[in-house]
């Protein structure tokens, strides 16, 4: 697959004839941090807040030009959830930066053998890495942009930020803010078609993030190892929800359901599918549908439904249902809505036990639609999902405590909850990532300020140390010592 193909279609993310311009911009960008970092290697712990702070007040201050823009990109998109994710989600994880960094940036002692070293001090310290590019995705335009930028900065880094073409109002405005808000030798902004794409994750970065799909992570992190640039990959799969038999309940469906309406399931740790206990298929289905006809009548109509992000990803989602009925398949929908292409928006549809050769059952689905899978024996289900990629985030229902530790402990994911879903994405304090084909590196809280920082050993010699006996000429010193460390671990072997 090439980055042309990987990336998207000529008609909604080709090159365009700005395309010169911003790749010229970019480098310019790029030479004038790597300029300032040189100037200024190690932001202090004041500065850093400042720039924190400064995250805070213009993510607030923007606050309804969000709405609008995500409204305009999206066709629909629920204001309050901008409030919620967009804006305070951003403000809540640089506070928190904030409030910590003195902490996290306090040289961490470690052990060492006094024998050898004496007095010395022998710590890990965090300092900059330096200029670090951020490529952002188009589903959380803003969290997924300055969430990240939150940890660099509070690192002590420079960013250069590259949105997604797929919403061209929110990255007009995030660079509007950005270089409103801040200096652009400390953070930047910079917009353009396909080329700009191909060409950003080429420069020798001191680190680059990528959040997107695993077809294009694949082709950044080859670019980034021409110049081994080290990588932070925040890519998808295919979320799965295990429902132990004790938990087929209202409960449970009402957190599986309102996770995947969330932004109308076009969220990296959405539910992509549920392994149900076959005995409780249809009371599980059955527990969906009465959830979406009383607690969300009309969902695909309502404000609180999120367009789909593009005609052509809407048509996507449309094949994929088209495919399982015509393959027979048993397909629920409590809501007879048809697709609005005005709006973009489509229903909640259930599909019941596709076979696992349908695109649906191959594909992360990034949209409404969830397929329900029997399984017998919860070890069945577990095995299920291990004969998969591993997965960004992972669910287990279970009122039984032992039954939810056994598929934690039998199972790997990049993150999991238990009795909820997606939840371990908005903790600002919880390290948030992938493993395998759903990405690697940790963002948010102390994971992310240590993915973006360098952690240097560090050695302060002190007085009483044997050092001088790795030196050249080797004498009667280094043998006692030898024959003292070989003594001692001969004695501790008898014990």
């Amino acid at each position: 697959m090439t980055f042309t193909t990987a990336v998207g279609h000529a008609d909604d993310q080709g090159a365009t004839p700005g395309d010169a311009e911003a790749i010229a911009e970019l480098r310019v960008a790029f030479a004038a941090q790597r300029a300032a970092v040189l100037r200024d290697p190690a932001p202090g712990v004041e500065q850093r807040r400042r720039n924190l702070g400064t995250l805070v007040e213009v993510i607030s201050a923007y606050r309804q030009r969000i709405q609008e823009a995500l409204a305009a990109d999206f066709a629909v998109h629920p204001a309050r959830f901008a409030d919620l994710v967009e804006v305070l989600g951003v403000a809540g994880r640089a506070a928190f930066a904030a409030q910590h960094l003195e902490e996290w940036m306090t040289p961490e002692s470690r052990l060492f053998d006094p024998g050898l070293l004496g007095t010395a001090r022998v710590e890990m310290a965090y300092q900059p890495k330096g200029v670090i590019g951020l490529i952002s995705p188009w589903n959380f335009p803003f969290d997924l942009s300055l969430g990240p930028l939150a940890d660099m900065l509070a690192a002590g880094n420079r960013v250069v930020i590259k949105p997604s073409e797929y919403t061209p109002a929110c990255s007009a405005l995030l660079r509007e803010m950005i270089a409103e808000a801040f200096d652009p030798a400390q953070v930047t902004v910079v917009t353009g078609g396909l080329e700009l794409a191909r060409a950003f994750p080429t420069l020798p970065w001191d680190h680059l993030l990528y959040t997107g799909n695993p077809e294009v992570g694949r082709l950044v992190a080859l670019a980034a190892a021409e110049n081994l640039v080290p990588t932070t990959l925040e890519l998808g799969g295919k979320c799965p929800a295990i429902v132990h038999e004790d938990s087929v309940s209202p409960e449970t469906v009402a957190q599986i359901v309102g996770a995947k309406l969330v932004k109308n399931g076009q969220m990296c740790i959405s539910v992509d599918y549920c392994l149900v206990p076959r005995d409780d298929m249809a009371r599980f289905t059955e527990l969906v549908v009465t959830h979406l006809r009383e607690r969300v009548p009309g969902f695909a109509a309502s404000p609180d439904c999120t367009g789909i992000i593009t005609e052509r990803h809407l048509n996507r989602l449309v094949g994929l249902v088209e495919e399982a009925e015509t393959r027979g398949v048993d397909v629920v929908r409590a809501d007879e809505t048809a697709p609005d292409t005005v709006t973009r928006r489509m229903p909640l549809t259930l599909v019941i036990d596709p076979p696992d050769d349908l695109a649906l059952m191959r594909e992360e689905i990034f949209g409404p639609i969830l397929p329900v899978k029997p399984y017998d024996r919860i070890e069945d289900a577990v095995s299920y999902v291990n004969e998969g990629e591993r997965p960004l985030g992972l669910y287990v229902f279970a009122q039984d405590p032992d039954v939810a530790d056994r598929v934690l402990a039998t199972t790997v994911s990049g993150g999991a909850c238990v009795n909820t879903c997606a939840v371990q994405g908005a903790v600002p304090g919880l390290g948030f990532g992938g493993i395998g084909r759903s990405g690697h590196g940790r963002h948010h809280g102390i994971d992310g300020f240590r993915e973006f920082s360098n952690p240097r050993g560090v050695v302060r010699r002190g007085r009483g140390d044997l050092i001088d006996v790795m030196f050249p000429p080797y004498g009667d010193l280094l043998d006692t010592v030898v024959a003292s460390a070989l003594g001692s671990a001969d004695a501790r072997d008898t014990e």
